[in-house]
């Protein structure tokens, strides 16, 4: 018994007793799994893209856009007041900066003062024709005595009670009361006409009436000195906006983008645009917001590539022309609000189904 094995006697114990019967019996069933799973799954996968084969067409070259006013003084002038500083969310009317309105305040009282020098100049006119008035009646008063007394000296000269001196000294009266009256006439006419409203602002002086449009015209550029937002948004670029810096009167000093509408402008290749139509339904993916998905449609499809409206059109008549695959601007219509914030510019991914609505 000492000369017995030990080790031989347990690993006669721990051997199994048929080990290759489960092997085989595993072996046999992975067999058929795989025989049985490998078709049908080539069988699902080949029918989703029989189905799905030329259903949609997608791009990546797309981008968020919004509305964006370019915001500029309507006057020139130093900048007196900055009230917004960049992407700060402002209401339509909010003040954005100021300029200078002491020049254009002057410019009002200036255009006052107009207004009272035509009030003036248009009571002179009405007294100047009372006057005229005045003068027709004292001139034909005159032209009765002048002519009543070279009728008596006419008579007396017949009888030869008087000289010919005389005579043409009442004559030359004569001439000169009428020629007074045909003054006098012709000051009241002009009056008359000075004082005239014409049809274009009946009822009021036009001397008066210009001088209160260029008061209107005045407080109007008094009030454009407080530039304010057209619309509701978020500010962009007011960093060029600085006090004391002199604005030009047409140039853009900044933007408000407007959250309220957002689209996505894709460029799809010419290829795609076979069976796309408007209206067709789309989805819209955010590379920014990988979990966010939103639905869409196609509003719009462009009505030139984008090359045709760059700012150097290409030129294929030369020859070494080479063919390229152009790509035309697709608006796309986001059809549900979005939780997240549709910033201006963000890149996305479309995807148009092509079959619906055909």
């Amino acid at each position: 018994m000492a000369d017995a094995d030990p080790t031989r006697d347990l690993r006669a114990d721990a051997a199994p007793s048929d080990p290759v019967a489960p092997a085989s019996a595993s072996r046999s069933w992975l067999r058929l799994v795989l025989l049985l799973a490998v078709p049908l799954l080539l069988a699902i996968g080949g029918g989703y893209v029989w189905l799905t084969s030329g259903r949609f067409v997608s791009t990546d070259n797309a981008y968020v856009s919004n509305d964006k006013v370019s915001i500029g003084a309507d006057v020139a002038g130093r900048i007196v007041e900055v009230a917004v500083r960049e992407n700060q969310r402002v209401d339509a009317g909010d003040l954005l900066f100021r300029i200078d309105p002491e020049p254009y305040r002057i410019a009002v009282a200036q255009a006052d003062a107009a207004i009272a020098d035509a009030q003036v100049q248009v009571a002179t006119l009405r007294s100047g024709l009372g006057t005229s008035a005045a003068d027709i009646a004292a001139a034909t008063d005159r032209i009765a005595a002048a002519q009543e007394d070279y009728g008596r000296q006419a008579a007396l000269m017949t009888r030869g009670f008087t000289t010919r001196a005389r005579l043409q000294q009442t004559e030359h009266e004569l001439v000169q009361a009428r020629a007074a009256l045909a003054a006098a006439r012709a000051a009241a006419a002009e009056a008359e006409a000075k004082l005239s409203t014409g049809t274009a602002v009946p009822g009021t002086s036009p001397r008066i009436a210009a001088a209160r449009v260029q008061r209107a015209r005045a407080a109007l550029d008094l009030a454009r000195t407080a530039v304010r937002a057209p619309v509701a948004g978020v500010i962009s670029q007011s960093d060029r906006l600085q006090v004391g810096q002199m604005m030009v009167s047409g140039v853009p000093a900044l933007s408000v983008v407007s959250g309220g509408r957002a689209w996505v402008e894709a460029n799809f290749k010419e290829t795609d645009l076979d069976k796309m139509r408007v209206g067709q339904p789309a989805e819209i993916g955010f590379d920014a917001y990988p979990g966010v998905k939103l639905r869409g449609h196609v509003q719009s499809i462009g009505a030139g590539t984008g090359s045709e409206f760059s700012v150097l059109p290409a030129q294929n008549a030369s020859g070494n022309w080479v063919k390229v695959t152009q790509r035309v601007p697709v608006r796309i219509a986001i059809d549900e609000p979005s939780p997240r914030p549709m910033i201006a510019g963000l890149s996305v991914d479309v995807s148009v189904d092509v079959r619906a609505g055909r």
